[in-house]
């Protein structure tokens, strides 16, 4: 065999070795960004698991409240049908909205001083608010992953090979606007 054939041979593992290489490395990026979402749900079905019985907890003692647990009822079905239907834009929303009742339920409890120490009341405090800071954890984590991917199938060589094995863009878990805002601690209060 001639020298020309062995650079050839050579030329072609090497070019073979790199595509594998980038191949590798989309999936890998996509398997990311798919285990950031499978963790986020897992959480979500937590919460939403233990957000009724908070609700029934509170309805015992805040009668009138029943606006804020109404809030809370709708934006978990809400959460539920976006995860359901994997509508990250929706999702954000959703979340914003339950996150906002979650901590308006919080607040109002202060005014119930029976409800404040009741065991299961406090114990379901305290494991949704881990849920709520975990599940922000896992947000981030998940938004990392996607931005990963989303550069890597965009920036050349990659988008080539992205392209044609048909790797796609993942969205963003984006939350609302209002969710940014601060929370009005006087509105919370008025009666």
């Amino acid at each position: 065999m001639s020298a020309m054939a062995y650079y050839t041979i050579g030329g072609v593992l090497v070019a073979v070795s790199y595509i594998t290489f980038l191949y590798n490395r989309l999936v890998t990026l996509k398997n990311n960004v798919r285990q950031g979402w499978a963790n986020i749900e897992v959480l979500l079905k937590q919460r939403h698991d233990e957000l009724p019985k908070l609700v029934a907890a509170c309805q015992q003692y805040m009668g009138y409240e029943q606006q804020t647990l109404g809030q809370i009822v709708a934006a978990r079905g809400a959460v539920l049908k976006a995860r359901n239907q994997k509508d990250m834009k929706a999702l954000g929303a959703a979340e914003a909205d339950l996150h906002a009742g979650i901590s308006q339920l919080f607040a109002l409890a202060e005014n119930y001083p029976d409800l404040k120490t009741m065991q299961s009341f406090l114990q379901l405090q305290d494991r949704i608010s881990g849920l709520e800071n975990t599940i922000a954890d896992k947000r981030e984590l998940y938004n990392d992953s996607v931005n990963s991917n989303n550069i890597q199938i965009e920036q050349f060589p990659d988008m080539i090979i992205a392209n044609f094995f048909k790797f796609e863009a993942f969205s963003l878990l984006e939350v609302a606007p209002a969710d940014k805002q601060d929370v009005d601690m006087k509105a919370l209060f008025k009666e």
